[in-house]
């Protein structure tokens, strides 16, 4: 189903999968599996860098909202009885920390558009229609390409006959798109996990904790409509996923979890090194040894061996 009002975003993006697919058509086949792998690859990152501040100010949020759960969670044990004076007090706190609550929704909903906008796209080479300014070449290179013998355009429930008209073969087109389902599962599964268990540590007694949990093991279900879905498409959520994955692995990582002393103040953890100051640190040492004055000689230490004396001149003897 395509949106009027976003054809103006269907057609950015086409424009700019014609430009992506162009560069690297200039030393890669034009119409292999591997040149349309890469522009999807590359598109779907280019979408995430765009909205990365966006990521940046929901983890701050989130960042903020971790320092003030002792807070809430006394003010939920105060007020368990009373829901509406609860919940304000609750959000009184978030606003005089300065934290939003529904700041986790902005990646979420500056992506939706982007999605429809590939799904719209792809759905359109899928189907052979040379639309949003795409030429009638850009689709036909489109629908010849195939990723580890599987056709762009393809869907699990794209027909046997319609697969040969693809020139690939129905069960080896099945399997692929029943693998790439599987692993965008199981990176959805584990990006929630990472996210649920960070938000259990963060309040161990939210009575969301049960709920969180369903979700964890209901999310990576979602990824079984995708079967409905172009292989170009599940791709670009693979994609995505991964991304996403480990781009909250590096802000946890970077941001540990606020500890508190006995009196129930912030204590700042210190940020682990990344990977890239692990690298410069054996460097920067190495340099800073050569670059070291050298060490001063130290004085040779000469030991006087006592002389030996005559017999007579011993202490305690006489001479005969």
């Amino acid at each position: 189903m395509e949106l009027s009002w976003l054809n103006w975003l269907y057609e950015a993006v086409a424009t700019v999968i014609t430009w992506i697919h162009t560069g690297y058509s200039s030393f890669l086949p034009a119409d292999s599996g591997l040149t349309w792998a890469l522009t999807i690859i590359t598109l779907t990152v280019a979408m995430r860098l765009l909205i990365f501040p966006l990521f940046l100010k929901q983890m701050r949020s989130s960042r903020k909202m971790q320092e003030l759960a002792p807070r809430v969670q006394k003010l939920r044990e105060k007020y368990k009885n009373d829901k509406q004076r609860m919940n304000q007090e609750v959000m009184r706190v978030y606003q005089e920390g300065g934290a939003n609550p529904l700041g986790g929704c902005l990646p979420l909903v500056a992506q939706f558009p982007i999605f429809i906008s590939m799904f719209t796209v792809l759905n359109a080479m899928a189907q052979g229609q040379t639309k949003f300014g795409m030429t009638t070449e850009l689709v036909q290179s489109a629908r010849n390409a195939h990723i580890f013998g599987a056709p762009i355009p393809a869907t699990f429930w794209t027909t046997s006959a319609d697969l040969v008209k693809l020139n690939a073969d129905p069960v080896i087109s099945k399997i692929v798109l029943v693998l790439f389902v599987a692993i965008s599962s199981l990176t959805t599964f584990l990006t929630v996990r990472q996210s649920v268990q960070r938000s259990m540590l963060q309040m161990p007694n939210n009575p969301m904790v049960q709920q969180q949990k369903i979700l964890m093991y209901i999310s990576p279900l979602f990824a079984v409509f995708s079967l409905n879905f172009p292989l170009g498409l599940i791709l670009y959520w693979v994609t995505t996923n991964v991304w996403t994955l480990g781009q909250q692995h590096w802000f946890y990582s970077r941001n540990p979890m606020p500890t508190y002393d006995d009196k129930g103040r912030l204590i700042e953890p210190e940020p682990k090194p990344s990977l890239l100051s692990k690298l410069r640190k054996p460097k920067a040492t190495a340099e800073a040894e050569q670059d070291a004055p050298p060490e001063p000689p130290q004085p040779k230490v000469v030991r006087n061996q006592p002389t030996r004396q005559a017999r007579s001149k011993r202490t305690g003897t006489k001479k005969s």
